[in-house]
């Protein structure tokens, strides 16, 4: 049975200390590679307890530390609160572990390059190279129109509107968000990797396009792209850790340390 935190002090979170330290480098590690801003999130299935998950308060990820990691439950909700906001859109995150078994982060971001996918729909965001194998011949999009009606404020506010978005992602990597961003799921690691590489491919896509008729991976050169480089998420991990958070796990230019 869960215990109340006495006035002042954190709640326990019951997961391994590494795996929080991965989780706040995550954040800053999606802040310093231009995926995430003064919002986003990104979030990882706790590691003692399959029903839960760790993430942020509400709070610029860049800014993340160990001691604003929380508990959640699959509803959503946060199990002790401590007087602390939680972020709205914590549904997307819930609904998508509740819908993924597999699924062990989730990433919700607002990559500039990724937006225009998501608006023009006949223009589908696929794999044109190597590195973003992972989104094969087309990216789906969550339309919330469909969920929501024709007046929301376009956010995940509640698990309906999550369980919209998880049965979107399907059992895909990343789901686009018309109007919105997108979402990437995976482990830590693979989803910090597919978030990064989403939105370069998006940029490179946009830039071939104008040059005249892409030529894209096709499904063989896809998968085996992906294949190949899920054995090498760490090389990259271990570069844009080190870039974003110094030896001394400090955010890189942060005055905060």
């Amino acid at each position: 049975m869960l215990r109340r935190p006495s006035q002042g002090e954190l709640p326990p979170l019951d997961a391994d200390a590494a795996l929080v330290e991965e989780l706040v480098a995550a954040n800053r590690i999606l802040f310093h590679q231009g995926v995430v801003d003064g919002f986003g999130h990104v979030s990882v299935r706790h590691d003692k307890h399959r029903d839960r998950f760790l993430l942020a308060r509400s709070m610029a990820p860049a800014l993340v530390t160990s001691a604003d990691i929380m508990a959640f439950a699959l509803d959503g909700e946060p199990l002790l609160p401590g007087g602390r906001a939680v972020y709205v859109e914590r549904f997307i995150h819930s609904e998508i572990y509740r819908a993924r078994p597999d699924v062990h982060a989730v990433i919700h971001s607002h990559s500039p390059s990724v937006i225009p996918f998501g608006v023009v729909k006949r223009v589908p965001l696929r794999a044109i190279y190597h590195m973003a194998g992972f989104l094969k011949a087309s990216t789906p999009i969550f339309e919330i129109r469909s969920a929501a009606g024709p007046a929301s404020d376009m956010l995940i506010r509640d698990r309906k509107l999550g369980a919209a978005l998880a049965r979107a992602l399907g059992a895909g990597p990343v789901v686009l968000m018309r109007g919105h961003g997108s979402a990437a799921a995976g482990n830590l690691r693979q989803a910090v990797f597919r978030a990064v590489y989403t939105e370069v491919n998006a940029r490179l896509q946009m830039e071939a396009m104008r040059l005249g008729r892409v030529t894209y991976l096709n499904d063989e050169e896809a998968a085996n792209a992906t294949a190949t480089n899920s054995r090498q998420v760490d090389r990259a991990w271990e570069l844009w850790k080190m870039v974003a958070c110094g030896a001394d796990g400090a955010l890189a230019g942060n005055p905060r340390g």
